[in-house]
C-alpha cells in the first residue's frame, strides 16, 4: 500500500507551509524569513557576500546512488564552501526547487531534512525560496548569504609573491567515490538483486554524497590570526582553482607532488581502477577543500595544523605554473577539471 502524499494533493502551498515548519531561524540577522514576499535581514556594519550554484539531476547527481538526505545536506554545503572561501560567515540561505510530479511530499521532505541538518551545522538559516514544476528532472538553486568584516574579506586576486600555497583536508576523495558509485550502478543494472561492493570504500563514497564545507578551518585561521592573502574552493579540481589564483593575481605558482595531500583509501581505490591517483587530484573536483595563500611571516602559525598542507609557493607571473615531480623534473601544470557545457 502507498502512503505517500503527492505534490498534487497539497498544492505549493502546503508544500511551502511543510518547508515552513520544519524551519527555525537562529541568527540575529534574520528579521523575517519563510512566509512573506521577501526575506529581511539586518547585518549591521558588516559586508554582505553572496554567491549561488545549482544542481541539476542528470548532471550533478543521480539519484540511483544519492540519496535524497545526502543531497539535501550536499546543495547546502557547497554554497557554504564559496561563503568559506571569501573568509565569510554565513548567516542565511534561500532555496529553489523545480521538482517532477514523480516525487512525493515524503521525498521532498527528506530532501529538506537533508538541508536543514546541513544550516544545523553551519549555523545557517533558511529564509526564503521558490518551488516550481519540472519537466525534466529535479534541479536544486542555493543562494548562500554571509556576512564579514571589510577588512577580513578574501579575494581570489591577491595572491602575493612568494606567498605559501596552502590546501585543507585531502583531495581527490570524492573523483574516486564517484568511480566506485558508478560502478555499483552498472552491476545493479545487470543484476537488481546484487548488493553494493563498498567495503573499504566508505570515505571515498562520503566525500562524493557528502562533502563538507571547511568552516572549520576558517574559523581556526582567525583564532591563529591568519589571514588569507587568496582562497578558493575546490570544486572543480586543483590544478583549475590554483590557475585561477594565478590568472586574477597576475602570478605564477610551483607545487611539489610529494606535498599534495592523499587518503591512504583515496590511494588504494585508485590502485584498483588504474587511474593516476596524482590525476585525481590535480583535476578530479568536487573537494570542496580550501585552497589558499598566506604571508611567508605566517608559516609558523600554520605549520604545525594537521589539517592544512603546505603545498608550494606563489611565482611571478612569467614563471607559469609548475608541477615539481619526487625527482625535481618540473612539468607546466594544466587544469583538466570538470568542463561546462561539454557536447
Amino acid at each position: 500500500m502507498n502512503n505517500l502524499t503527492s505534490l498534487n494533493s497539497i498544492g505549493e502551498f502546503g508544500l511551502i507551509e511543510e518547508i515552513k515548519r520544519a524551519v527555525s531561524l537562529k541568527n540575529p540577522s534574520t528579521i523575517v524569513g519563510i512566509g512573506d514576499d521577501a526575506a529581511v535581514i539586518e547585518p549591521g556594519k558588516k559586508r554582505i557576500v553572496v554567491s549561488t550554484d545549482m544542481l541539476v539531476e542528470g548532471v550533478h547527481f543521480d539519484l540511483t546512488f544519492c540519496p535524497l538526505k545526502h543531497l539535501g545536506y550536499k546543495a547546502v554545503a557547497v554554497n557554504v564552501s564559496d561563503i568559506a572561501a571569501m573568509n565569510a560567515t554565513p548567516t542565511q540561505i534561500t532555496v529553489s526547487l523545480a521538482v517532477g510530479a514523480r516525487y512525493s511530499v515524503e521525498a521532498v521532505k527528506e530532501l529538506y531534512e537533508g538541508m536543514q541538518i546541513a544550516c544545523e551545522n553551519y549555523k545557517v538559516d533558511l529564509v526564503g525560496g521558490d518551488t516550481t514544476s519540472s519537466n525534466s528532472g529535479l534541479i536544486i538553486s542555493i543562494t548562500a548569504i554571509g556576512e564579514a568584516d571589510p577588512e577580513t574579506i578574501t579575494l581570489r586576486s591577491t595572491a602575493g609573491e612568494n606567498d605559501l600555497v596552502c590546501v585543507t583536508g585531502d583531495l581527490g576523495g570524492a573523483f574516486l567515490g564517484l568511480q566506485v558509485l558508478e560502478r555499483e550502478k552498472q552491476a545493479f543494472l545487470v543484476n537488481p538483486d546484487m548488493q553494493p561492493e563498498l567495503e573499504n570504500k566508505e570515505y571515498v563514497v562520503q566525500r562524493q554524497l557528502r562533502p563538507e564545507a571547511r568552516m572549520d578551518v576558517i574559523h581556526e585561521l582567525r583564532e591563529l590570526g591568519v589571514k588569507p592573502t587568496s582562497m578558493i574552493d575546490i570544486s572543480d579540481g586543483l590544478a583549475s582553482e590554483l590557475m585561477h589564483i594565478c590568472q586574477q593575481s597576475g602570478k605564477g605558482a610551483v607545487i611539489f607532488q610529494d606535498k599534495l595531500p592523499a587518503d591512504p583509501q583515496m590511494l588504494d581505490t585508485a590502485e584498483e581502477f588504474k587511474i593516476d591517483p596524482v590525476t585525481c587530484i590535480l583535476n578530479g573536483g568536487e573537494d570542496y577543500e580550501l585552497l589558499f595563500t598566506v604571508k611567508l611571516s605566517d608559516y609558523d602559525k600554520i605549520k604545525n595544523h594537521p589539517d592544512i598542507t603546505i603545498i608550494g609557493k606563489i611565482t611571478a607571473k612569467e614563471e607559469g605554473l609548475k608541477l615539481v615531480t619526487p625527482s625535481g623534473n618540473a612539468f607546466p601544470l594544466k587544469a583538466q577539471g570538470w568542463q561546462h557545457f561539454q557536447e
